[in-house]
């Protein structure tokens, strides 16, 4: 019996402070207004800096437990090609719409910013390699900030899904194989940067969400996946020893986390949990459409020419209200409307079949 939507608010919330970290990050590290930020509060823009960029290993570790209880709960019925093309599509289509408006900010931002931080004009083989997921790999520049988590998202996901289908839905197995390949990125592909445009290189945090998972299940199995699951950590304990990694011992944590509370109900006030749920929902829109706001905001910060830096904590403040005003707003019609179209699209062939 699937757990009730309760049950997953604590995940929900993960996501939710993941995402705002991201951008503020991004915000922090951008433009002349994250300089204007970095004069008027140095320690918090640092903070935002160094730090808050770890909280990619939140969404690494969430996105694999989301992953295990989807694919463990049947979600190769259709076929492992058929659900790796429906990954692809979701990801993909409000991905490129997305990168669609970014192309017009930048287009808007480009006469009143000056270095890199505007995106180039984009070629249509820049179009194909991000469409394809393939921009990071080939060494394609990015037309937007953070894209390479997009593919590798994809990545991850379809290779959760190939351990699923080698496994043949037998969940010891299934168990057993991630349980592996985690431990192999703990403590090898996570060592070289090299690998850092393979799923390989971040398996080890997704891993550990996906095992989560398991380990959390009060099943008569739960016991072999709970001894994996801390044999897994221990693994990722002696790989800190080789090369400390504090996104790795973050990763562990919310694991950890997840592992321990996550189907535990959270209930929250009515008004409170609506917003936590507007706020999860429309997560992925933020993680797309935040950089948009970020080129105009830093573009009209550049046109007022405001000498006085404290006012770029507000200025940041309401940028960052708009973009998330900006990122429900493309949720609701253009991700959700994406996702209606591709539901009626899939029932056609089987309304026609009957």
């Amino acid at each position: 019996m699937p757990l009730q939507r309760p049950a997953y608010r604590l995940i929900d919330l993960l996501k939710i402070v993941a995402a705002q970290c991201i951008v503020l990050h991004h915000f922090a590290l951008y433009g002349p207004l994250s300089d204007a930020t970095a004069q008027a509060a140095p320690e918090v823009a640092a903070w935002f800096i160094d730090y808050a960029r770890m909280a990619v290993q939140v969404f690494l570790v969430v996105a694999g437990y989301l992953a295990a209880r989807s694919l463990g709960q049947g979600g190769l019925r259709q076929g492992l090609l058929r659900t790796l093309w429906q990954r692809y599509e979701r990801l993909v289509l409000p991905f490129v719409a997305a990168l669609l408006i970014t192309v017009l900010c930048s287009a808007l931002a480009r006469p009143h910013l000056d270095g890199d931080l505007v995106p180039a004009s984009p070629q249509l083989a820049q179009w194909l390699a991000h469409a394809s997921l393939l921009h990071s790999v080939l060494g394609v520049d990015s037309l937007s900030a953070g894209v390479w988590y997009v593919a590798i998202d994809f990545q991850l996901y379809a290779l959760m899904a190939v351990l699923v289908w080698l496994a043949r839905g037998n969940r010891w197995a299934t168990t057993a194989l991630v349980a592996l390949v985690t431990v192999a990125s703990l403590t090898w592909f996570n060592l070289d940067a090299d690998y850092d445009v393979w799923a390989m290189y971040f398996f080890g945090a997704y891993g550990l969400g996906a095992l989560a998972w398991w380990a959390g299940l009060r099943t008569r199995h739960s016991g072999y996946a709970l001894a994996l699951y801390l044999g897994t950590v221990s693994a990722g304990l002696g790989s800190l020893a080789l090369g400390f990694r504090e996104r790795i011992a973050l990763a562990m944590g919310v694991s950890t986390v997840l592992a321990s509370f996550g189907s535990t109900p959270l209930h929250l006030p009515r008004r409170l949990d609506a917003w936590v749920r507007r706020l999860s929902n429309s997560s992925y829109a933020l993680f797309l459409v935040h950089f948009s706001v970020l080129l105009l905001a830093n573009a009209l910060w550049a046109v007022l020419e405001i000498g006085d830096t404290d006012w770029a904590l507000p200025f940041t403040a309401v940028a960052w209200a708009l973009a998330l005003l900006a990122s429900y707003a493309f949720h609701t019609q253009v991700e959700l409307r994406i996702a209606q179209w591709r539901s009626s699209s899939a029932a056609l062939p089987a309304q026609a079949a009957k």
